[in-house]
């Protein structure tokens, strides 16, 4: 795998800080947490201030690397994209929530008796808000290590927000609904403008405004690299703010954690392994398959979980399935890169035939 830079090369650890951090803040200023969790958009919006605001500083700088006139060149050879899409929106989503309801309400619950009804109906409406949602800052990451091809996956990265702005709500409002969770739409629709709409909107209008006044060598080599830092402390402040939410949930409900850790780490190698397997038997290069299966697997945990806080509360029960899921992403998805870079011989062996 390739060598990251100090950040990336140490992400997990930075997760455990943060979780550490996050539980110690929200156990020792309750007060302060509460107050911070209940900062909102105008009365009953439900949409958090703090959080909104530290997800726009991490996915703006992504949208300004976003070349939308670049798309056109990836139907050149659409194969690969069409295979990413079929499992991020008709596969993986509908089989979170099929595993939700499998482990989470069936064997945990009814069978076993260790989660109540009411509580299992929740932990899947998170999960399902978890899964309908790919992953979009983090990609690029798990592309570097694979080699991957970056302005291909920045057309997949592109092309998914895009649908996501359609797609995220009526998807979530329909599983979840039938998970028998009310969803209030009006809500919903509103976490997709705040979460999803401003960011991409922002991103696009400033990068054509900048390129077209200063020129694209300036927007990449001057502009763009002020923002990483910005990103990095963006990302770690909201784990931060996560964590500190769902300090008492993780202290008192650490068994629901290990219990919804199993459908999460399911869901995540078997969509991983379907695209991988599709990209291969359609014969799509190496370097495309490896970002198509790490999207189809991993999970925009940022959006999940503000949209989660937005939803039912920043300490439920659907909250902390979101917050699981930032728990095992960060190790599952190495583990899921350093089976791509190790099968790479295998893979191309029949590409190439």
């Amino acid at each position: 795998m390739k060598r990251l830079d100090f950040f990336e090369r140490y992400l997990s650890l930075w997760v455990l800080v943060c979780m550490v951090v996050g539980v110690a803040l929200g156990r020792l200023a309750p007060e302060a947490t509460r107050w911070l969790s209940h900062w909102q958009f105008g009365q009953d919006s439900q949409v958090n201030v703090v959080i909104a605001v530290l997800i726009w500083l991490m996915i703006y700088p992504m949208m300004l690397k976003i070349d939308f006139g670049g798309i056109r060149a990836v139907f050149a050879r659409p194969k690969g994209l069409f295979i990413t899409l079929f499992v991020n929106w008709l596969v993986k989503p509908f089989s979170m929530a099929l595993l939700g309801w499998l482990f989470i309400t069936t064997l945990f619950g009814k069978a076993l008796g260790w989660i109540d009804a009411e509580t299992a109906r929740n932990y899947v409406a998170g999960l399902i808000i978890l899964a309908a949602a790919p992953c979009t800052a983090m990609v690029f990451v798990w592309s570097y290590l694979t080699d991957g091809d970056g302005p291909y996956t920045l057309a997949q990265v592109a092309i998914n927000d895009l649908i996501m702005v359609f797609a995220f709500a009526p998807i979530v409002m329909l599983l979840v609904g039938i998970s028998g969770v009310t969803i209030p739409g009006q809500v919903l629709l509103v976490s997709v403008l705040v979460f999803i709409v401003i960011p991409l909107a922002a991103g696009w209008i400033s990068r054509v405004a900048l390129i077209k006044s200063h020129g694209l060598a300036w927007f990449e080599s001057a502009f763009l690299p002020r923002f990483r830092p910005v990103t990095i402390l963006a990302l770690l402040a909201t784990l931060v703010l996560i964590f500190a939410f769902q300090a008492e949930n993780l202290l008192t409900n650490w068994a629901a954690v290990l219990l919804l850790a199993v459908p999460i780490l399911i869901q995540v190698y078997f969509n991983s392994s379907l695209t991988y397997g599709l990209m291969r038997w359609f014969w799509v290069r190496h370097n495309v398959a490896t970002p198509g299966a790490l999207i189809g697997a991993s999970n925009f945990f940022e959006l999940a979980v503000a949209v989660a806080i937005t939803l039912f509360g920043p300490t439920s029960a659907a909250a902390l399935a979101t917050v699981v899921g930032v728990l095992v992403e960060v190790p599952v998805m190495l583990s899921v890169c350093r089976f791509c870079v190790r099968t790479r011989p295998w893979y191309e062996r029949a590409v190439a035939a």
